[in-house]
């Protein structure tokens, strides 16, 4: 299981499968902010309201050029269902083994009804144009993250 990884900090390299059959490295996306959520399971209630509501703050969140990746070990067919179900406009990439989701700390046990197993931690990083984390929410409430996140980058920014 990995450590969060702390603010100020680079952010770990990564290369994934995305929703649209591309592969999306970290690293190409150096030089604009980067907004990195892990999140359990697609097409479930939680998980639909957050990306929902990241589908809904794009234009802002893009006009600030921030580019959005949802992060989850479903399966990129998976991925293309919910992307098309919401029209979602942002890359889900696919962490299946959640090799990712460990390296940055998303990955942990949780209590389900009394039985401790291991998965994903809803979290979001924003991570800065240099390549470092600028800021980091643990156990994210789905309802309202969107604009949290937002904020958080227009501060960042000192938009």
């Amino acid at each position: 299981m990995g450590e969060w990884i702390e603010v100020g900090k680079k952010a770990p390299a990564f290369t994934l499968a995305a929703d649209d059959g591309s592969k999306v490295k970290l690293t190409e996306l150096k030089g604009s902010p980067v907004i990195v959520y892990f999140y359990p399971k697609d097409d479930t209630p939680g998980c639909t309201k957050e990306a929902c509501q990241f589908r809904d703050s794009m234009e802002t969140l893009q006009g600030h050029g921030a580019t959005v990746l949802g992060v989850s070990p479903d399966t990129v067919a998976s991925h293309e269902k919910f992307r098309d179900k919401f029209e979602l406009n942002f890359r889900l990439l696919a962490d299946p083994d959640h090799k990712v989701a460990e390296k940055y700390g998303a990955w942990r046990e949780k209590n389900m009804y009394g039985k401790k197993k291991m998965g994903i931690q809803r979290s979001t990083y924003l991570i800065d144009a240099d390549g470092k984390v600028a800021k980091l929410w643990k156990s994210v409430r789905a309802d309202g993250h969107a604009a949290k996140v937002l904020e958080a980058l227009e501060e960042h920014l000192g938009a």
